[in-house]
């Protein structure tokens, strides 16, 4: 038996291990994702005024923060049995959708591009942003600019580019000018454009990826997102416009459970606790652990809807089923998808700035605590986040629930790391590529493991203290 560790998954956001274990004969007998932080957020929420959760849980992440924002913000609406000015949700769904591409553009051209520009089997010295810089400085200074004009977005807006104390229940702080609609409006041009050559680029570029996306988490499962009626993509999720309710659905894309109302969550989602990982390992109830495994996340939400409503995202999604068929279910499809979801944002933007409501005053609705819980729901740039709130007769907060998209992609993340390690590792004798492949793997989902790590479970918690030179002093251990 042999165990072949990599600590330190890297260009990922949070800490991670991955551990592959062969036979005698060097076969790969099984391979796991381990997340080993420790962040405690449900545990560490009650107590406060529910009114104060979207900015404690913004503080989770710094890269998706609108996303813990906005999921906060609609459970306390639930919680005070509200429904937010129409202008306010407008004004939501913009800051929303700059979170998505900022967000998307960090994981495609940042974290995830140096493989497929300088190799798989590269030297990783080179094989990274400053790599990339040197190498296609074209390319990294787009990821650059889209990145910065979708935080610029979420600053026009919101005041600031992260942790925004905007967004708060009942709708949004403040109004938007006329002067701050026109400077977004100014820059969604260039922003498209950089979007579409990026999508052009990667088109050719997967003609040459073809082993990837049929080895990196290519295996049948079920799919899980928020949905509309019209069948258009869904990313926000408003009862106002009959949308935002769960919605999962087979390998085939078959619907097979619809409608789900954010309350209802818990009696089609189950939580496993991983004894391996501080992170859960979330399923669908209906089929128990670990059988209803199922993933989220930009290919999932493209399984499940018809269109996205736009017209060069509604193009892209054509050609990307007319080259892979209507239901993707290879996970590095993730990386086309996030393409098309920044294309879909950037012009959906364009049609909400436009609309005559988006300057109106009228944007926060008042109320107390009128209901014991509440549950938030939003597609974050990941996947699926679920924030659920309970509170007593003074609305202070006596539990919270948040289940992430990372966590959601728990058992899926595993089940391609196994397919990858078996299709890449035979013998003893393992290449950095081969395990750079298996970071890949995880790549792809784009894991915010920081997001992810919220309750504790049953592993063991282990401190070791050590000296200047490295050397272990002493082993503090608490075990299951």
């Amino acid at each position: 038996m042999q165990t072949i560790r990599i600590d330190g998954i890297t260009r990922i956001e949070g800490h991670g291990r991955i551990t592959i274990q062969l036979d005698d004969h060097g076969v790969v007998e099984d391979a796991h994702l381990h997340v080993l932080q420790f962040r405690g957020f449900e545990k560490l929420c009650e107590g406060r005024p529910f009114y104060e959760m979207p900015s404690i849980t913004a503080r989770i992440c710094g890269i998706c923060p609108v996303s813990h924002l906005l999921a906060g913000a609609k459970a306390c609406d639930a919680i005070m049995g509200l429904r937010i000015p129409e202008a306010a949700e407008m004004l939501r769904r913009i800051v929303h959708l700059a979170q998505i591409t900022q967000s998307h553009a960090l994981s495609f051209f940042h974290l995830s591009s140096p493989d497929f520009l300088m190799g798989w089997d590269s030297d990783p010295r080179e094989r990274n942003l400053l790599g990339l810089v040197d190498k296609h400085p074209d390319l990294a200074l787009s990821g650059i600019r889209l990145r910065k004009w979708g935080q610029q977005v979420i600053d026009l807006v919101g005041g600031r580019r992260i942790h925004n104390p905007w967004i708060v229940q009942g709708g949004v702080a403040s109004p938007l000018t006329m002067a701050k609609r026109d400077e977004i409006l100014s820059g969604i041009p260039d922003a498209l454009a950089i979007a579409l050559r990026t999508l052009i680029f990667f088109k050719h570029m997967m003609e040459k990826l073809g082993e990837e996306t049929e080895v990196f988490g290519n295996f049948r499962s079920m799919f899980m997102a928020i949905g509309r009626e019209d069948g258009n993509l869904c990313l926000y999720g408003s009862r106002r416009r009959h949308e935002g309710w769960l919605r999962f659905a087979d390998a085939d894309g078959n619907i097979v459970a619809d409608n789900i109302h954010p309350r209802d969550y818990q009696e089609y989602i189950g939580e496993a606790v991983d004894s391996a990982s501080y992170m859960k390992a979330p399923y669908y109830k209906p089929l128990g652990y670990p059988a209803g495994m199922y993933r989220v996340g930009p290919a999932a939400r493209l399984n499940m809807c018809r269109q996205c409503g736009t017209p060069h995202a509604d193009k892209a999604l054509n050609e990307f089923r007319h080259m892979y068929g209507n239901i993707s279910l290879s996970s590095f499809h993730n990386h086309y998808a996030r393409l098309i979801e920044i294309i879909f944002a950037i012009e959906r933007m364009e049609q909400i700035l436009e609309m005559p409501i988006i300057l109106t005053d009228d944007v926060r609705a008042e109320a107390k605590a009128n209901e014991a819980e509440g549950v938030g729901i939003i597609e974050a740039p990941r996947g699926t986040l679920i924030h659920h709130y309970k509170v007593d007769g003074d609305g202070m907060m006596t539990g919270a629930n948040l289940i992430v998209a990372t966590a959601h992609n728990t058992l899926a993340m595993n089940h391609g790391l196994k397919q990858v390690a078996e299709n890449y590792i035979s013998g003893h004798e393992v290449t950095e590529g081969m395990l750079n492949r298996m970071e890949g793997l995880i790549r792809s989902f784009d894991p915010c493991l920081s997001c992810a790590t919220h309750a504790d479970g049953t592993m063991d918690l282990i401190v070791d203290v050590v000296d200047s030179e490295g050397q272990l002093q002493q082993r503090l251990a608490r075990r299951r």
